[in-house]
């Protein structure tokens, strides 16, 4: 039987105008889909005309700018949509779909479908399975008490994968691919006998578990700070309240 570290895979990564998934808006976005290890990688990327400025801050890291967005960038509401549609026939396919700290990318696009389409993520997927694998939620549980950052750019120095021209969404998703890839290597003995679907299910409670340590390590620090459990797609406001 194919380990699922070993089969397909698929990732998504996108570029924003900031960090705050209920209120920023996608710059870029990228599929990247690999049949087979050290097979070819094939691609589907979005430019987006957000139609907010993109803050300094944010072109600071990603190299994005109002212009550029203004004379790449597709209206939203197109744009977002064709993801959606992207990641349903990836589900579909049966794909895993790896996405690096998966409730920001995941959500933050839920968010841009409500406002621009008027539908959520999961209606897109019309019950297909989002077998997610977070390789930041899936390091952290399998290598625990290991010091330092856990980035992109950290996990992949760390599993000596290559990453080139970091915060590209192409670069970036790419990255978080063979960096998946090494991790089910690195730690097989912990992860080979799960089944894509029973890793994802795995994950929601392992990312709950982490962020109920962080809220506890924030206390003791004398800085409360909630930190959201849920994975891979954080409730909406409304619901959460």
């Amino acid at each position: 039987m194919t380990l699922w570290y070993e089969g397909p895979l698929a990732s998504f990564d996108t570029e924003t105008t900031g960090v705050d998934v209920e209120h920023d808006r996608i710059v870029t976005a990228s599929l990247v889909i690999q049949e087979q290890p050290d097979g070819m990688v094939r691609r589907r990327d979005w430019a987006v005309d957000p139609g907010l400025p993109i803050p300094a801050q944010a072109t600071a890291v990603h190299g994005l700018t109002d212009a550029w967005a203004r004379e790449h960038g597709a209206t939203p509401g197109v744009a977002v949509e064709e993801m959606a549609r992207a990641l349903a026939e990836n589900a579909r396919a049966g794909r895993p779909l790896v996405v690096m700290n998966a409730p920001y990318d995941l959500t933050l696009l839920d968010r841009e479908l409500r406002r621009h389409r008027g539908l959520t993520l999961s209606q897109y997927l019309a019950g297909a399975p989002l077998l997610v694998v977070d390789p930041w939620v899936v390091d952290r549980h399998v290598d625990r008490y290991r010091k330092g950052r856990r980035t992109l750019t950290a996990l992949c120095e760390h599993y000596a994968v290559p990453l080139t021209d970091a915060h590209d969404a192409a670069a970036d998703a790419t990255a978080a691919l063979e960096l998946t890839r090494a991790i089910g290597r690195r730690h097989h003995g912990r992860l080979e006998g799960l089944s894509a679907a029973e890793l994802h299910l795995r994950q929601a409670v392992w990312h709950a578990a982490q962020a109920r340590g962080l809220e506890q390590w924030f206390a003791r620090s004398g800085t409360p700070t909630h930190v959201e459990p849920a994975w891979p797609l954080r409730l909406p406001l409304d619901r959460a309240a």
